[in-house]
């Protein structure tokens, strides 16, 4: 059966992640999260202590670091592991937050991890989310999609998933860091934030996961069946 490369490009926490894992298991697909890459780069360089000024340190650290996806039994996703370890909890923090755009604006940094996914995605079947998907690892895929959201409702979605884990953290607290990363993601000179020519735009301010999962999932089937022509792209 035929299979496709599908991108899912974006700013923080407009939901890419979670629309890429149901979308890969919608379709019997490969989920690979290049957000969660950057974070175990990102960690394994705090936890190092590595100076992200110096060319030759970071070459040397990136030598270093093995990345790979395992299934996760009890959660039926996939973690990242870095150099043998789980790290999925780990990079999910707001000391990682504040850190991952500049450790990921960094040209060695982008290189070693955007050669990693291409080689991931050269069976085809993989969805992938990110900043750089559809512009810079997969420039040629059939399905790019590019999401948005209002930076209220984003501040919202961050704040009602961080606040479990750290009880003090405000709203402003995560609008900041959220229009932090932003601007560093969209103003890097190595693979900026930006919406391909080509990628579908879905807005999901107003929309539930179910809502849009089905859009997505209509937009991957047309183009399975060869109908790309039809593919309204405006969501």
């Amino acid at each position: 059966m035929k299979k496709i490369i599908i991108t899912i490009d974006g700013y923080s926490s407009c939901g890419k992640s979670t629309l890429a894992k149901q979308l890969a298991k919608r379709l019997d697909y490969i989920f690979i999260d290049s957000g969660a890459m950057y974070r175990a780069i990102t960690l394994y360089f705090l936890d190092n202590k590595v100076d992200i000024q110096d060319p030759t340190t970071i070459e040397s650290a990136l030598a270093k670091i093995q990345l790979e996806f395992k299934n996760n039994n009890h959660t039926g996703q996939s973690d990242i592991w870095l150099n043998g370890e789980n790290v999925e909890k780990a990079i999910r923090t707001m000391k990682i937050s504040n850190h991952v755009s500049e450790v990921a604006a960094l040209e060695a940094v982008r290189h070693y991890a955007v050669s990693q996914q291409q080689a991931m995605g050269e069976k085809k079947g993989i969805v992938m989310d990110g900043r750089d998907i559809g512009t810079t690892v997969f420039p040629k895929a059939e399905l790019k999609i590019f999401m948005t959201a209002s930076i209220e409702v984003r501040t919202h979605r961050r704040y009602d998933e961080l606040k479990p884990k750290f009880p003090d953290i405000s709203l402003e607290e995560v609008k900041e860091n959220l229009l932090k990363r932003d601007l560093i993601d969209s103003t890097r000179k190595i693979s900026p934030l930006r919406q391909a020519k080509d990628a579908i735009t879905l807005d999901n301010s107003k929309l539930s996961m179910p809502q849009q999962l089905d859009i997505a999932a209509g937009w991957a089937a047309e183009i399975l069946k060869g109908q790309l022509a039809t593919v309204d792209k405006s969501a």
